[in-house]
C-alpha cells in the first residue's frame, strides 16, 4: 500500500512539473473548429487554439485533426487563469524550422518553397512556420518590375543571411540562377562553333535587334542580320517567345552574334543572269535621293535609277515624278556583282527616235553615279 502511494505521489509530481517552453506530447481528446484539447499527462488538459496551430485564420481544425491523434506541442502558459495549459504547435514548428534553415544556411543547401506574399521590396516564403524574405534584387538575375507573377509559385533559393534574433533570414534566388546560367554557358560554348545553324527562342526585342535564347545563353541578332531584305523595325517582325532558326556568325568570348542571312538564300546568287545588262526588269521604288531613286528588284537587291535616266524629259528631282512604293519598269544598263551595284534606265526602253540623244540616253556612267551616291551619303 505504501509503495503504491509513493508511486502515485511521484507520478503526481511529474504531472504537475510541466514548465513554460517545455515540449510535450499528448493525445487529442476533443476538437472544435477553433480549438484542440490534448491530454498531455498533466494535472490539466492542454489547449491549442487555432492561432497557435496555424497561420490560416479560416482553417476549421476539425478538418485536419481528430480524436486519438498524437500531437507534439510547446508549452506557452502553464495556467491560463482557468487552470489549463496553453500549447502551441506553430511555435514548435517555427523553432524546428529555424533550426532547419540554419542547417541549410551553413550547408548552402538549395531549398524549395512557395511564395506566400508579395511586398514592395521583395517576396516572402514560409518554411515550417519560419518566414524567409527574398529582396527584389535577389529574386531574379534580371530586373523584375512586377513581382506579382511569383505569387504562389514554387521557387528554389539558398539562405545567404541568417540572423534569427533579429528575425532576419534572407533568401537568394539570383545566386542559383547565375550559377545555372554559368554552367549552361560553359556547356553551350563547348558545343557550338561559328557557322553552326541553331534554333533559339526570342527573349527580348529592341529597336536595334533581338536577343535569342540559345539554351541558357543569349545571342544578338542585329537588325542588319535579320534578312537579306530591308527591316524597318525588329518589333514588327519578331515577338517574345517566337522560335527562330539562326546561324552563329561570330563568337567573342561570351558574346554571340547571330544571323538569318543564310548564304544559300543570298539574293545575289545567280544575279549575273537575272540582272544581266540589257534585261528589262520591274521593281518598286524603295527610297529616293536628289540624284536618283533606288529600286528594289528583289529583297536585298536595290538598283539605282539615276535622275537623268528617269525620263526623256528633264527631271529636276526624282520625287517630282516618282513615289516610294511605285512600280517601275526599266532596262539594266550596268551590272557589277563585285561591287553589288546595278544601274537602271527608263529612257533606254524608249525607241531611238523618241530619245533626244540616243547615244547618251541609253547608257549610264556608273563611276559618276557611284561618285554622286558617295558624295550624297
Amino acid at each position: 500500500m505504501s509503495e503504491n502511494f509513493d508511486q502515485l505521489l511521484e507520478e503526481s509530481f511529474k504531472t504537475m512539473s510541466v514548465r513554460n517552453g517545455e515540449v510535450v506530447t499528448g493525445t487529442v481528446i476533443g476538437v472544435k473548429p477553433d480549438e484542440i484539447v490534448l491530454n498531455v499527462g498533466a494535472k490539466a488538459d492542454g489547449i491549442i487554439t487555432r492561432n497557435e496551430y496555424t497561420s490560416d485564420s479560416s482553417l476549421d481544425l476539425t478538418t485536419v485533426v481528430k480524436e486519438g491523434d498524437t500531437i507534439e506541442a510547446k508549452v506557452v502558459k502553464t495556467n491560463d487563469g482557468e487552470g489549463q495549459l496553453i500549447l502551441s504547435t506553430k511555435r514548435l514548428a517555427a523553432e524546428k524550422g529555424s533550426k532547419r534553415l540554419q542547417e541549410a544556411f551553413e550547408n548552402e543547401e538549395v531549398l524549395t518553397a512557395k511564395v506566400s506574399q508579395i511586398l514592395d521590396g521583395g517576396v516572402c516564403l514560409v518554411i515550417d512556420e519560419t518566414r524567409v524574405f527574398i529582396p527584389a534584387s535577389l529574386v531574379s538575375d534580371t530586373y523584375e518590375k512586377d513581382l506579382s507573377k511569383f505569387k504562389d509559385q514554387e521557387i528554389e533559393f539558398v539562405i545567404t543571411e541568417f540572423e534569427p534574433r533579429k528575425r532576419r533570414i534572407i533568401g537568394n534566388r539570383k545566386k542559383l540562377l547565375l550559377s545555372k546560367k554559368a554552367e549552361a554557358q560553359k556547356e553551350l560554348f563547348e558545343k557550338i562553333a561559328v557557322g553552326d545553324v541553331v534554333t533559339g527562342t526570342v527573349k527580348n526585342v529592341t529597336d536595334f535587334g533581338a536577343f535569342i535564347d540559345l539554351g541558357g545563353v543569349d545571342g544578338l541578332l542585329h537588325i542588319s542580320e535579320m534578312s537579306w531584305g530591308r527591316i524597318e523595325s525588329p518589333k514588327k517582325v519578331f515577338t517574345v517567345g517566337q522560335e527562330v532558326k539562326v546561324f552563329i556568325k561570330s563568337i567573342n568570348e561570351t558574346k554571340i552574334a547571330l544571323s538569318m542571312k543564310f548564304p544559300e538564300e543570298n539574293p545575289w546568287n545567280g544575279a549575273d543572269e537575272k540582272f544581266a545588262v540589257g534585261n528589262v526588269v520591274k521593281g518598286k521604288v524603295a527610297r529616293m535621293t536628289d540624284f536618283g531613286a533606288f529600286v528594289e528588284l528583289a529583297p536585298g537587291i536595290d538598283a539605282l535609277l539615276h535622275v537623268s535616266q528617269i525620263s526623256k524629259d528633264h527631271v529636276e528631282k526624282p520625287s517630282d515624278v516618282l513615289k516610294v512604293g511605285q512600280e517601275v519598269e526599266a532596262k539594266i544598263v550596268d551590272f557589277s556583282e563585285e561591287d553589288k551595284k546595278i544601274s537602271l534606265s527608263v529612257k533606254a526602253l524608249l525607241a531611238p527616235e523618241e530619245q533626244n540623244d540616243s547615244e547618251e540616253a541609253t547608257s549610264v556612267d556608273i563611276d559618276a553615279v557611284a561618285a554622286e551616291s558617295t558624295d550624297a551619303e
